[in-house]
C-alpha cells in the first residue's frame, strides 16, 4: 500500500508521519484490497483550539473511502478518521 502524506503550509515531523503510516497500514487487516491512502493535514486558524484537520482518502480496488475530522492534535484527528473509515469498511464489506 502506498501512503502519501501532504502537510499544507507546514513541515510534518517524522514522528507524526510514522504514527499515521502505522495506523493506516493496520486497516489492511480489515480490507486486503487497499492500494493506497492519501492523507492531507492542515491547520485552520492557528490561534484557535480544535484547529487540526486530517483528511484521509483510502483507495480500495473498486472503491474510494473518505473521511475528514477536526481535533486538537493531528494524532487525534487521524484516529477519528480511521474510526470513521472502519465504519465505512464494515458497511461495504459484503460488496468487495
Amino acid at each position: 500500500m502506498t501512503v502519501k502524506i501532504n502537510a499544507v503550509k507546514f513541515k510534518i515531523d517524522e514522528k507524526l508521519e510514522d504514527f499515521i503510516t502505522k495506523k493506516i497500514s493496520k486497516l489492511e487487516k480489515h480490507v486486503p484490497d487497499i492500494t493506497g491512502a492519501d492523507i492531507i493535514l492542515k491547520i485552520e486558524k492557528p490561534e484557535s483550539e480544535n484547529n487540526k484537520i486530517a483528511e484521509i482518502r483510502l483507495i480500495v480496488t473498486g472503491w474510494d473511502l473518505f473521511s475528514a475530522k477536526q481535533a486538537n492534535t493531528f494524532e487525534e484527528a487521524t484516529m477519528l478518521c480511521i474510526d470513521a473509515l472502519k465504519t465505512q469498511i464494515e458497511k461495504h464489506k459484503g460488496k468487495w
